[in-house]
């Protein structure tokens, strides 16, 4: 085994055991939705995007229909965009094919990872790494629904929470960093709850609106924080 193997594996072993508890999550609150195996497989398998999967399952429980679903997932894991502008040139030349076959693996843990690592990076460091984090995802989607076949049915619905545990794992650190970001984050609990209120939107469509009005007054502090950054 190469080196850069040996050290693919040793970093991909700590995205591996991360992402099982929240992949069997995922799978157990899927069980409870009344989905399949199958359709829940597929989920993790052809999807593979982490809280947008929660997310989705929630707007396809709403009734949302699936043009706004796949709108509200684009627009949460647009990011991905840029983080794979970036891996591009840090990567070693190779066929077109490849490069599609590694867009499809960037996760926010797998991005971390290779930004972090020094020198240009291999495909062979790559496909192990994102393996790690596809085969912990995927496996712990399957042990989940089928763990949720032996719960109680009480017990499988209430983990409808772990969707609202996973964004505030992924928040609570910005916010503690950032005043802006708390103000953000308020702003846009208030906004959908009025868009709630005045139910004047189809199902789902709420948390689009959200995200779009949000961002787009959030660019305006990003840009600001930059300025201030350049002239310190």
């Amino acid at each position: 085994m190469t080196r850069d193997a040996q050290d693919a594996i040793k970093a991909g072993i700590p995205i591996f055991i991360g992402y099982v508890p929240a992949a069997i999550a995922f799978g157990i609150l899927s069980k409870g939705c009344g989905i399949t195996l199958l359709e829940c497989f597929l989920f993790s398998a052809v999807v593979f995007a982490g809280a947008s999967q929660f997310i989705a399952l929630n707007l396809l429980m709403t009734g949302m229909g699936p043009g706004g679903i796949i709108l509200t997932t684009l627009l949460v894991n647009f990011r991905h965009f840029l983080m794979s502008a970036y891996l591009s040139t840090r990567i070693e030349k190779m066929a077109k094919k490849n490069i599609f076959l590694m867009a499809f693996g960037v996760t926010d843990e797998v991005f971390s990872v290779l930004s972090f690592k020094k020198g240009i990076i291999s495909p062979k460091f790559i496909y192990i790494l994102q393996w790690s984090a596809y085969s912990g995802w995927v496996s712990g989607t399957v042990a989940g629904y089928v763990l949720g076949g032996f719960l109680p049915e009480i017990l499988t619905k209430s983990m409808g929470v772990a969707l609202y545990a996973l964004l505030l794992a992924i928040l609570l650190p910005e916010i503690k960093q950032s005043v802006k970001a708390l103000i953000l984050t308020i702003t846009s609990g208030v906004l959908n709850t009025i868009l709630i209120k005045l139910d004047i939107l189809p199902n789902g469509w709420n948390i689009i609106v959200c995200i779009i009005v949000i961002a787009f007054f959030g660019s305006f502090f990003i840009s600001g924080e930059i300025k201030e950054a350049a002239y310190e």
